[in-house]
């Protein structure tokens, strides 16, 4: 191909590389969700558990505290924070130990009376009454006045001042300036509850600095600190600790692999050109994406660009393989049957996935096959054309061939393969420690010092428990409500007998409809209220006339028909009602949220009553069986990618013995990483698994390279070259992300890492052509 024809391929392929990566731009829609890696739910407990996680009450708690200032600095400090934070969308309510008398809205304040607990024991007569307003001419003395004489005249019998305290956390901290602290008034305390769900990454991260924002504002002119825990500050930690070490890792591998690329074929043009298969894979796997779901998982993409980097190989294996007088099209000819076949087996390896029924693996599968297919079918069609000018005969290298003539006298006989097997499977089922790891916690980055403090400050602010519900299950709303109210009892003598320190009920916050009517119907009419009234005041210094607001209010309790969770849904405190009370599969389910939970069994004994409407769910049990479903179906995945593997090079070989020169060193591998993994103690996790696939399909391309080797001392050599730059490309990459912190990015880096050393070695061992003489180079 002429200069002139090569500079127009390049021009076309970086114009289709454009128009692709216009379109992603403008199609592709990023998802932080991370239920979309999660196996669909097959038990009602699942499916509350990704509820609860993504959208419950206690995925949205932000903890907060205060510190390094006085009490009284900090106890201000507070009340800027608080007060800053509760006129932001982005918070759903925020506690600091100050009440809240705006928590009902004042669209619903008639409700008022239905919805506080006062008239369950007390009536609105004349004894009554005047207790309350005896109080209130004692509260207008004191410094509780600047916020009463508002709402004197509407509600002399602090009905509001009842509910915000109701709806207080069940289990407060200790007060002081009126707001909450901590031990020793070391920090000033606040819960804060976001409005986004604590699966949108992004979203909490966006609360956490509007909440750090307003801190440095509250802050200004003390000596203030700021300390967020929760799930979503834990969800912000993450992704910065994430991109932190992925610019870094990105950064060093990309020096180390353009270092070892111009040592290898020194040619900085060969070098860019080997860059744009691997762009064209990416860029047509997420354009797939786009196409096929109309977005995709950022761990997805994150993921699949760290999968689909074996496509460097292909371009590493043209390249080590030009020589003089050869046009470089005729070398991809002659490659492209083993390459091809390595292709294909990878990318249905990861087809596979699509078995697993989770969307986050199937956009896996699509992104990593669709790559590596493209990256693959350019290498050949493309990048071969495109290159020109003589090029450096690796077989030429001096190096490769003190290697060639080394490995050619390395002798081993098949005893010791099996010896190895045998050593890898018992070191792989001994159980010194789980085999499977089904903590979720486990896989978190977060520090273990930090998740230990997240506790004590869950502990000092009477936070839920992060692990135990109560569930509640009714054909409808109200019946869940009326559930509710019986199992309050209940609660409410187990936390007397010391099994909890405290709970949060629906019903706390919206009672039931029959409540609700018994207390409207407990309330005087109006003439009555009026006559019970000027009882009251007489002789205490109120004007007459100033309780209008009251009365008015009080009838209009008396026609209002009861409040439904749809109308309460209108009031700030709607979204938690919300996340309390959900329609699921055709009935109604309500969650009880638990405090300090010490006795376990007694709360289960509650669910086993005979007609008993509730049942603790434990979330950690729950997950953990939901992550073994999850695994079964990675597992069948992985025995679905193994058998169509296998057909795919049984189908290219043909022979018998061909096929087990490839597939031995490969299988051999596998049991070498678990076993080795084991020996160490680790408990395997999905990101073993799926990093098992990408291990093999490394294994597998080095295998049918060595067994395709020409029986021809130059070839073979050029071989070894490309596998030799290929297995140290890919080492250097995954033994970065072997160094990371990140538990899942760990767990990857060291299964591929151990899977580039085996694989390489004993495809070298078993599939690479033998010699009797080795000679000199």
């Amino acid at each position: 191909m002429t200069p002139r024809a090569r500079g127009a391929l390049l021009a076309c392929w970086l114009a289709v590389l454009a128009g692709l990566f216009a379109y992603v731009a403008s199609n592709l829609r990023v998802g932080t969700d991370l239920r979309g890696f999660m196996p669909p739910a097959q038990t009602p407990g699942q499916r509350l558990l990704l509820d609860e996680i993504g959208e419950g009450p206690g995925s949205r708690l932000l903890l907060v505290a205060l510190a390094g200032d006085t009490p009284d600095a900090l106890a201000d400090v507070g009340k800027r924070l608080a007060a800053a934070l509760r006129g932001d969308a982005r918070f759903v309510r925020v506690l600091n130990g100050e009440t809240d008398l705006d928590a009902l809205g004042a669209d619903l304040l008639p409700y008022r009376y239905l919805l506080s607990p006062t008239l369950d024991t007390e009536r609105f007569d004349a004894a009554f009454l005047r207790g309350a307003l005896e109080l209130r001419v004692e509260d207008l003395g004191s410094p509780a006045s600047a916020w009463l004489k508002p709402m004197l005249a509407r509600d002399p019998t602090l009905e509001t001042l009842r509910l915000a305290e109701a709806w207080a956390p069940p289990r407060e901290p200790e007060r002081y300036a009126d707001v909450w602290f901590g031990a020793e008034r070391r920090h000033a305390l606040l819960l804060v509850e976001t409005a986004a769900p604590g699966f949108d990454p992004a979203a909490q991260r966006d609360a956490v600095a509007a909440l750090r924002d307003a801190f440095a504002h509250a802050a200004q002119g003390t000596r203030a600190t700021l300390e967020v825990s929760g799930p979503g500050a834990f969800a912000v930690r993450v992704h910065e600790t994430t991109s932190d070490e992925a610019n870094r890792i990105g950064l060093v591998d990309s020096i180390g692999f353009l270092t070892l690329l111009l040592l290898a074929y020194r040619r900085v043009t060969t070098v860019a050109a080997g860059a744009l298969p691997l762009v064209t894979g990416g860029l047509a796997g997420t354009a797939a994406l786009a196409l096929a779901f109309g977005g995709a998982h950022g761990i997805t993409l994150a993921f699949g660009f760290t999968l689909i980097g074996v496509a460097q190989d292909y371009p590493i294996h043209l390249f080590s393989h030009l020589r003089s007088g050869t046009p470089a099209t005729q070398v991809a000819r002659r490659l492209w049957p083993t390459l091809s076949t390595g292709i294909a087996s990878t990318c249905i390896a990861y087809l596979a996935f699509f078995a697993s029924g989770v969307e986050g693996l199937q956009q896996l599968a699509v992104f990593t096959a669709v790559g590596l297919a493209v990256a693959g079918v350019s290498t050949r069609f493309l990048l071969a054309p495109l290159l020109g000018g003589e090029p450096r005969d690796a077989a030429d290298s001096r190096f490769v061939a003190r290697v060639d003539r080394t490995l050619a006298r390395i002798r081993v006989p098949a005893f010791v393969f099996i010896l190895v097997a045998l050593f890898a499977v018992e070191s792989a089922i001994h159980d010194r420690s789980p085999f499977w790891e089904n903590n979720l916690a486990a896989l978190t980055p977060v520090p273990p010092q930090l998740i230990a403090r997240d506790g004590e400050l869950r502990r000092e602010l009477g936070a839920p428990d992060v692990r135990y519900l109560m569930v509640i299950e009714a054909p409808d709303a109200d019946g869940v409500l009326a559930a509710s109210e019986a199992l309050d009892r209940e609660l409410a003598a187990l936390r007397e007998r010391g099994a909890l320190a405290g709970y949060e009920t629906p019903s706390r916050y919206l009672p039931s409809a029959a409540t609700q009517r018994a207390r409207q119907a407990a309330l005087p009419d109006e003439a009555a209220l009026r006559a019970s009234l000027a009882e009251a005041s007489a002789g205490l210094p109120f004007k007459p006339g100033l309780f209008e607001p009251f009365v008015a209010d009080v009838a209009a309790a008396r026609a209002l028909p009861p409040v439904d969770a749809a109308t309460f849904a209108a009031s700030p405190l709607g979204l938690r009602v919300k996340a309390m009370l959900q329609p699921r599969d055709g009935h109604w389910v309500g969650l009880v949220n638990l405090v300090g939970v010490a006795d376990v069994a007694a709360l289960a004994a509650l669910g086993e009553k005979p007609g008993a409407l509730a049942h603790l769910l434990d979330l950690k049990a729950t997950s953990e069986s939901l992550v073994a479903a999850y695994r079964t179906r990675v597992l069948f995945s992985l025995a679905v990618a193994s058998l169509l593997l296998v057909g795919v090079v049984a189908f290219a070989l043909r022979k018998p013995a061909r096929i087990a020169r490839v597939l031995v060193p490969m299988l051999l591998s596998t049991v070498m990483i678990v076993g080795s993994l084991r020996f160490f103690d680790v408990s395997l996790s999905l990101f073993h698994l799926i990093a098992l696939i990408l291990a093999a399909g490394l294994g597998l391309d080095y295998a049918l390279f060595f067994e395709h080797a020409e029986d021809d001392e130059r070839e073979q050599r050029r071989t070894l070259h490309a596998i030799l730059v290929c297995s140290a490309s890919t080492f250097l990459v995954f033994f970065l992300l072997a160094l990371s912190s990140l538990p899942v990015l760990r767990a990857i880096g060291v299964t591929v890492t151990l899977g580039v050393a085996f694989n390489f070695v004993l495809a070298m061992l078993v599939s690479r052509p033998r010699r009797s003489v080795p000679h000199a180079g």
